[in-house]
């Protein structure tokens, strides 16, 4: 996931910006298309999503290819060219600058699934691993929720620098539990596609479907989040950029100055 660069200086107090001015209607637009515009940039969009189907594609081709062909042990020159597509999607995606441990994340993921395959020696068991993270992901994301510590508030609230200050920010804190529903709903939805077809046994079906499926899905989740979190905002609110915590200074610090979890 990406950070946005915040913005070069906090503007002056009723100048019309946008974020904390008393200015007209087009403040509130301004502040929601900030918003909207922030929130995409962090949480990314499919593009990672593709970038983890590129192994899948691979095990799937090649283990159709080796089967059709008659070549010994399907499973394992899939798995084999699984991993390969995995270190060049790494190489590729350590030269756009994503972060080392995200990537290290992503190979880690591809090679468990293909020693969970190469150990059974069914095909669709490489996607084992995958469905049983949507299973988890789904509980801790809900889990969090009930909790009142949304994922999707922890993630934001790091990328910009505030720590948990938007937890102490009533408003925002519903808005992020509103919107993580959003993600909890997309990996359920996951589930419900990919264990029939895991079930089933139909291997193309479920390379098929994690290809295309899943990062329609991210990206529509990261659509679907920003309208979902600002149901909660009232109007004046100045956005996620900046938590309006009871009792701080209007002026106090934001996103681009000193900004602590007292």
């Amino acid at each position: 996931m990406s950070t946005p660069d915040g913005p070069p200086g906090r503007p002056e107090r009723g100048t019309g910006s946008g974020t904390h001015g008393d200015g007209g209607p087009g403040d509130g637009r301004d502040r929601r298309r900030e918003g909207a515009e922030s929130l995409r940039a962090i949480l990314g969009g499919r593009g990672g999503a593709i970038d983890a189907s590129v192994p899948v594609g691979a095990f799937v081709l090649v283990w159709l290819l080796a089967g059709a062909l008659g070549w010994w042990s399907p499973v394992g020159i899939a798995a084999g060219a699984a991993i390969l597509a995995g270190v060049v999607v790494a190489i590729v995606r350590l030269a756009r600058g994503t972060r080392p441990r995200a990537v290290l994340f992503g190979l880690l993921g591809v090679a468990v699934a293909a020693i969970v395959a190469l150990y059974t020696g069914r095909a669709e068991d490489f996607f084992l691993v995958q469905i049983l993270s949507n299973v988890a992901s789904a509980l801790a994301w809900a889990v969090s929720i009930v909790v009142r510590w949304p994922l999707l508030g922890l993630v934001v609230g790091t990328a910009l620098g505030q720590r948990t200050r938007w937890r102490r920010d009533p408003d925002l804190l519903r808005g992020y539990q509103r919107a993580s529903w959003v993600w909890v709903a997309q990996y359920v939805v996951r589930v419900a596609v990919f264990v029939p077809l895991y079930q089933a046994e139909w291997v193309f079906a479920l390379g098929a479907a994690r290809v295309a499926f899943s990062p329609a899905l991210v990206a529509l989740s990261v659509v679907l989040s920003w309208p979902a979190l600002r149901s909660a905002l009232p109007p004046d609110h100045p956005g996620i950029r900046h938590p309006r915590v009871p009792g701080d200074d209007p002026g106090g610090p934001t996103v681009e100055g000193p900004a602590t979890d007292r």
